[in-house]
């Protein structure tokens, strides 16, 4: 009988603990910003506007046009970043839209575990742009350059991309741990080097694709490329992206290293007066951050079309990043989620725009306004009228004193 009695409290105790998590503020940032895309979308479609001039005439052609708008358009973006909503389709066309999102959000996965580290550590990290350049410039031209046996080309190029993502990312930490200089600072001048450095390299003989007039180097061969999984459009990139997600996990939770950025990400003064050195702390993370940030060019070069070498090699994965880790809240599992619903909105917003004629602006609207709701919880608790969990702490604090103050009388 008591058992049965407890049962409610443990209930509502859980279900107190989801409501003030961090999870449910995260689903509900994705649906406002669902909901502010859905206003956007019927407000530039032609049809809506029609209708809306004779809204309080015939209210119902109004409401048909704006279902048929909204609908359509994100029916569009869920069939080209999950899977088409056609039974004619083969296996390889019904998984070609996740295949395209899974290839948009391995970069973003990489990157954003390396942020993410960077951010646990107290380390505002925005260099992960020219950290993906340089890692793609060493493993392009380990592709290109050598002729090794498949497999071990293969491993030597995306060893490469870590080893010179971590050579960028050893710049500013070193810059950080002797000199005190500001990460954020030199991490801007970075991403600029390194696409400059780049264009430079792509000029030179040894670089440019021969017979090429543009910038451009030679495709790395196809020993060096990823293989697909199963027959199917998606390569192994996702699956070294989880590994990675894994050993993040373990490096911060699970090690001693991990530890010690943890604490110094909480607490600096403190790590360095329990004996902790900071500022090689500081180095290991700007190393493991830029390493991780490289690997994300390996789905950009190493996949099975012909890709080169060129300044673009980066796009926008590395400031996109930044998003994605703030949305999962620099944990790994948050992190893949993310980086697979930013990658799912880009794969899905070409589809979108051209089968409704939607702009694929909205998709940045999108993810604009995520952002600013993840980065303002109590905005997101206050239009769900949900409770404040800081509420009780703060109403607890003047009992406490007062108790402390009876006790001392």
């Amino acid at each position: 009988m008591s058992e049965l009695v407890e049962a409610p409290k443990d209930w509502r105790g859980t279900w107190a603990k989801i409501v003030q998590g961090s999870v449910l503020t995260t689903v509900l940032a994705i649906v406002i910003a669902l909901l502010v895309g859905a206003i956007l979308i019927a407000a530039v479609d032609p049809q809506v506007q029609a209708t809306a001039a004779y809204l309080g005439y015939r209210p119902g052609d109004f409401f048909a046009a704006l279902w048929d708008s909204v609908a359509g358009a994100y029916s569009a973006l869920f069939q080209g970043a999950v899977f088409r909503i056609d039974r004619s389709s083969t296996l390889g066309e019904f998984l070609s839209p996740l295949a395209n999102t899974v290839s948009m959000s391995t970069p973003l996965i990489f990157a954003g575990l390396g942020l993410g580290i960077g951010f646990r550590a107290g380390l505002f990290n925005i260099g992960a742009q020219g950290q993906i350049v340089i890692g793609g410039t060493l493993c392009g031209f380990i592709g290109f350059a050598f002729h090794l046996p498949p497999c071990l080309h293969l491993i030597a190029c995306v060893v490469g991309a870590f080893a010179g993502g971590a050579l960028w990312g050893f710049i500013p930490g070193i810059l950080k741990a002797k000199t005190g200089a500001n990460e954020v600072i030199v991490t801007i001048m970075l991403n600029s080097i390194a696409v400059f450095f780049l264009g430079w390299l792509l000029t030179l003989d040894s670089f440019r694709k021969p017979g090429s007039n543009n910038p451009v180097s030679p495709p790395v061969d196809a020993g060096a490329r990823l293989p697909h999984l199963f027959d199917t459009p998606i390569d192994i990139g996702f699956l070294l992206a989880i590994a990675a997600a894994v050993g993040v996990w373990w490096l911060m939770e699970r090690s001693t290293l991990g530890f010690r950025i943890r604490a110094v990400g909480a607490n600096a003064d403190a790590a360095r007066a329990a004996g902790m050195n900071v500022a090689t702390s500081f180095v290991w993370v700007m190393v493991l951050a830029g390493g991780l940030a490289g690997l994300a060019s390996t789905t950009q070069l190493l996949s099975t079309s012909d890709q080169q070498l060129s300044t673009n090699v980066a796009g926008s994965f590395g400031f996109d990043a930044i998003t994605v880790a703030l949305l999962g809240r620099s944990n790994p599992v948050g992190t893949v989620l993310a980086g697979l619903l930013f990658g799912g909105l880009r794969a899905g917003g070409y589809l979108m725009q051209s089968s409704t004629g939607t702009p694929i602006d909205v998709i940045l609207v999108l993810q604009s306004v995520i952002v600013l709701l993840i980065a303002a919880p109590p905005l997101v608790r206050s239009i769900f009228r949900l409770p404040d969990p800081d509420r009780r702490k703060r109403a607890k604090k003047p009992a406490k004193s007062k108790v402390v103050a009876q006790v001392r009388a």
